[in-house]
C-alpha cells in the first residue's frame, strides 16, 4: 500500500514505488547508497517527495508519496514506545530543493518519537545530494530537545546505527528516570489549565485537580497554566502550544493529559489527532473516581449511566479514551458501521440502566417513607469533598464508614442512628462530597444523595476550617444546594478539623459564620453540637 495520492501516476511509476517494499537496509546503516539513489531518481521523476518508515531491522513498513513540499506520515500508534520513549522507527524522505529539515519535520520527530528524521536531497540530475538528519536528545540548558546534523553525501554518512541508537536510548532513559520512576505502572499525567479567570482562581482549581489525580492513583509530573486572550474553539489552547505540551509530556514519560476545563467532543478529537497520549478532562477524571469508589448496586448503576452519557457524543474519531474508529471521509465502510453499532449499543444500555435506576429509586422511596412515618428526625451531612463528613459520622454514631484522606472517599449514601438520652434518636445520613465546577452531566450520579437531602429536617454543613480556601468551599456548597432547590431545608454550619487551627482564631470565625466548632477526631468537642441538635428537635 502506498500512502498518499497516486493521481496522475503511470502504472510503471506505481510499481516502482511498490518495489521499495522489497528492499532491506542493514540494521547498522541509516540508508544504503543504492536505496538513496533509487529514491532520489524516483522523486525527481515524479517531482514529488517520497518517504519511507523503516524499523530497526531495516524493513520498510510504509512507503509515502507526498507533494513537492511535504509528506504526510500515516498513523504509527500500533508501534509502542520503549522505556526511553522512542518508537523504534525512522523516517527517510527526499527534498527536491535541497532545503533543510522543516519545523514540521522536527515536530513530527518529537511528536511521533521517531529514532531519526532524515532528509535526502534529490538533485536535478536525479542523484542524491547532501543529507540532513535529526534525533531527540535530553533537554539541554536552552531547552532544546532535538539535534540536527549535516552530512555532505550518502557516502560520507558514517554512522553505526545500532551503536548510535543504543547510546541514545541509554541517555534518554537516564533522563526520564530523573523525573519519573520507570518501574511505576501508574498513569503519569500532565495537568493543564487554559482559562481567562484570575491566576489565583486557576491555581486553586489546579490544586484541586492535583488532589483528584491523587485520588485516581495518578502521578502528576507537571502543571501547565495558559491564560490566552481568546480560547481556541478547536484545541482550547493554540495548536502550536498543544504540540509543545505534547512534546514535553512525551519527553517526560507522561501517559495522560488532563485538562482542568471540560473539553468538547471536537476538542478531544483535535488534540488526540496530534498524539497517542490519552486526553481527558476534569469531568472524566471525576467519573473515573466515581467508577472506582461506587460499591452499592445503586451507586454503580448511576456512575455507569453518567459515564455512558458522557462518552456517547465523543464516540468518534481517534480519541484514545473513547474509540479508535474513524468516521467521515476516508473512514466509511466497515469502520463506520462498527461505530454506529457501538452508538446503538450505548443508547440501548442507557435505556436499560435508566429503567433499572427507576426500580432502585422505588425501593429508596419506600425506605424513606417508612423513616418519615416513624417520625424520627433526619439529619443529612453535606459539605465539600474531604471535609471530614464520614469521620464525623463515625465518631458520632460509633460506626465504621470508610474514611480516607482522598476526594470522594464516600460515594454511596450511609445511614446511621444517633441516640440521645430519654430514648430519643435521630437518623444521620452521610452523603457524597460536593466540588467546585461540578459538571451538569454528573448531577445524575448524585441522585440517591439528592433524594436523601430532600427528606432531611436539617442539613449539617461540615466545613474543613483548616483549609485556606474554606470560604470559597462554603460558597460552592451553598451554590450547589441552591441549584438543587434545597434552600428550604434548614442548615447548621459545623466547622471541622479545629485541632489543625490556632485556638485563638476559632471563636471569632464561629461567631462570624454562626458555626459550631468540632474536631471529628476528638469526641469531647461534640457537646455543643449535640446540645444544638437536641435544642432544634426537642426544645
Amino acid at each position: 500500500m502506498i500512502h498518499g495520492s497516486l493521481t496522475g501516476l503511470k502504472s510503471s511509476q506505481v510499481k516502482a514505488l511498490e518495489r521499495i517494499y522489497q528492499r532491506r537496509i542493514p540494521a547498522d546503516q541509516v540508508v544504503t547508497p543504492e536505496l538513496a539513489r533509487y529514491l532520489s531518481e524516483l522523486s525527481r521523476e515524479l517531482r514529488r517527495q517520497v518517504g519511507l518508515i523503516v524499523d530497526r531491522g531495516g524493513k520498510v513498513l510504509h512507503v509515502i508519496l507526498g507533494d513537492d513540499r511535504q509528506i504526510v506520515i500515516p498513523d504509527l500508534n500500533r508501534f509502542g514506545l520503549d522505556r526511553s520513549g522512542l518508537r523504534g522507527l525512522r523516517c527517510i524522505h527526499t527534498h527536491l530543493k535541497g532545503e533543510p529539515l522543516s519545523q514540521d519535520d522536527l515536530n513530527d520527530l518529537a511528536l511521533l518519537r521517531l529514532d531519526l528524521m532524515v532528509a535526502l536531497e534529490s538533485r536535478e540530475d536525479g542523484l542524491p545530494g547532501k543529507i540532513q538528519f535529526a534525533h531527540l536528545i535530553p533537554p539541554d540548558p536552552q531547552g532544546q530537545i532535538v539535534k540536527v546534523q549535516d552530512v555532505a553525501s550518502v557516502h560520507a554518512l558514517d554512522v553505526n546505527l545500532t551503536v548510535f541508537l543504543r547510546g541514545l536510548e541509554s541517555e534518554l532513559e537516564r533522563d526520564r528516570a530523573e523525573s519519573v520512576d520507570l518501574g511505576d505502572s501508574r498513569e503519569k499525567a500532565i495537568l493543564i489549565s487554559v482559562s481567562q479567570a484570575s491566576l489565583r482562581e486557576v491555581e486553586d482549581s489546579l490544586d484541586e485537580l492535583v488532589e483528584l489525580a491523587r485520588t485516581a492513583d495518578t502521578v502528576v509530573l507537571e502543571r501547565i497554566i495558559q491564560r490566552p486572550r481568546k480560547l481556541n474553539p478547536r484545541t482550547l489552547m493554540g495548536e502550536g502550544k498543544v504540540k509543545d505540551v505534547v512534546i514535553s509530556a512525551l519527553h517526560k514519560g507522561a501517559t495522560l493529559l488532563v485538562f482542568d476545563q471540560d473539553l468538547t467532543p471536537v476538542q478531544v478529537r483535535s488534540i488526540t489527532a496530534m498524539t497517542d497520549l490519552k486526553v481527558i478532562d476534569r469531568s472524566q477524571l471525576i467519573l473515573d473516581i466515581f467508577a472506582r469508589r461506587a460499591h452499592t448496586l445503586d451507586g454503580k448503576v448511576q456512575v455507569e449511566l453518567a459515564q455512558l452519557k458522557y462518552i456517547l457524543p465523543r464516540l468518534a474519531g481517534k480519541g484514545t479514551a473513547m474509540s479508535r474508529l474513524m468516521g467521515g471521509i476516508g473512514g466509511r465502510g466497515p469502520g463506520e458501521t462498527k461505530l454506529e453499532v457501538d452508538r446503538r449499543r450505548i443508547r440501548d444500555r442507557i435505556s436499560r440502566l435508566e429503567k433499572q435506576l427507576k426500580g432502585l429509586g422505588r425501593g429508596r422511596v419506600q425506605r424513606r417513607q417508612r423513616r418519615v412515618k416513624a417520625g424520627v428526625p433526619i439529619v443529612s451531612i453535606v459539605g465539600y469533598t474531604n471535609a471530614g463528613k464520614s469521620t464525623l459520622l463515625n465518631a458520632l454514631t460509633q460506626s465504621d464508614v470508610l474514611t480516607e484522606n482522598l476526594l470522594f472517599a464516600t460515594l454511596d449514601t450511609s445511614t446511621r442512628r444517633l441516640r440521645f438520652p430519654q430514648e430519643r434518636e435521630i437518623i444521620i445520613t452521610d452523603t457524597v462530597g460536593f466540588i467546585r465546577k461540578l459538571p451538569v452531566s454528573l448531577i445524575g450520579a448524585f441522585k440517591a444523595t439528592l433524594e436523601e437531602l430532600e427528606d432531611a429536617h436539617l442539613l449539617l454543613h461540615v466545613v474543613d476550617l483548616s483549609n485556606p480556601r474554606f470560604e470559597e468551599q462554603i460558597s460552592a456548597v451553598d451554590r450547589i444546594l441552591r441549584d438543587l432547590d434545597l434552600n428550604h431545608v434548614p442548615r447548621l454550619l459545623v466547622f471541622n478539623k479545629t485541632d489543625l487551627v490556632l485556638e485563638e482564631e476559632i471563636a471569632p470565625l464561629c461567631r462570624r459564620f454562626e458555626a459550631i466548632p468540632v474536631s471529628a477526631k476528638k469526641r469531647e468537642s461534640f457537646e455543643p453540637l449535640l446540645t444544638e441538635l437536641e435544642e432544634r428537635f426537642w426544645h
